[in-house]
């Protein structure tokens, strides 16, 4: 597979009003997938948040290998960064998300009220890769369809402040992702789960890895989508492409056959999965923060 890479002019041009916009608010809301944790956090992030308070906000929790989704806010709580998973779509995990924010910024606004400082809402900034669900995470807090959503990547192209309720003022950014992958394993994962746009991907290379992944870890997710056998599901991920694409009556047609084996896998057709694994070291030692 040939190194996925995918950094349009408008996520630089992004990577600078982050930069510039971060002064203007109380708190960074960063979503990441819940499948991969950790292969959806931009790096180039923690250097442009600093110590700005932050929740990283597991998204998509209902597609996620549900013990795996506990474990890693156990990981992150355990780095000293707060974590909440959520399910956007459903609007499953959002009071939690803002009782975390309202426990960690009640310092801040405690030091307000004692300068006679009038209450305001909080300011948040929500940052993320693309196609992680920030639209619709601002859409499920408002109740409506004010932030413009896509099961694509790159629908939000410029930042937009936004009153969502009397206690929440947030600032929607596109999604960021950053100039190269240092691990060619992170561009694959990101390419399944949806976050670089298909038309520039090998779809039958992201087919064929999303297999792979499935017959080493949750073999049992994918017999039972395919109805495979135990020796069927020792074939290689090139023959159980061809064998799936002809059950399915694709006959050779193996990029129509891969589109969907991606789109199913992406939506949780063949079960739920987490492809990152824990790390044994802490953040601190894995180049995060």
């Amino acid at each position: 597979m040939t190194t996925i890479q995918w950094f349009p002019g408008h996520m630089a041009k992004a990577r600078r009003q982050v930069t510039e916009k971060l002064t203007l608010v109380d708190i960074v809301f960063e979503l990441v997938d819940a499948r991969i944790p950790l292969s959806s956090r931009n790096p180039i992030l923690d250097e442009l948040i600093g110590e700005k308070p932050r929740i990283v906000i597991l998204n998509k929790s209902d597609l996620a290998d549900a013990a795996l989704v506990q474990k890693w806010v156990a990981y992150f709580n355990k780095q000293g960064i707060s974590a909440v998973p959520i399910v956007a779509q459903e609007g499953i995990g959002m009071k939690k998300v803002m009782s975390e924010a309202k426990r960690l910024l009640k310092p801040k606004f405690d030091r307000m009220a004692a300068q006679g400082r009038k209450p305001r809402a909080i300011r948040a900034m929500s940052i993320g890769i693309p196609n992680v669900g920030k639209s619709t995470l601002i859409n499920r807090f408002v109740k409506k369809n004010i932030a413009k959503t896509g099961n694509r990547p790159g629908v939000t192209k410029a930042q937009q402040w936004l009153r969502l309720n009397k206690e929440l003022d947030l600032l929607d950014t596109p999604g960021i992702l950053w100039p190269k992958f240092e691990d060619p394993e992170t561009g694959k994962k990101l390419a399944l789960t949806g976050a670089i746009k298909d038309t520039i991907l090998q779809l039958d290379d992201i087919a064929l890895y999303g297999i792979e992944r499935l017959q080493k870890n949750y073999p049992e997710n994918l017999a039972a989508r395919y109805n495979l056998s135990a020796a069927e599901l020792a074939l290689t991920p090139p023959e159980l492409l061809m064998l799936i694409s002809e059950r399915r009556g694709f006959r050779e047609d193996y990029s129509r056959a891969a589109e969907m084996i991606i789109y199913e896998i992406r939506n949780g057709k063949v079960g739920r999965y987490t492809l990152d694994t824990l790390p044994s070291t802490p953040l601190s030692e894995t180049g995060e923060k």
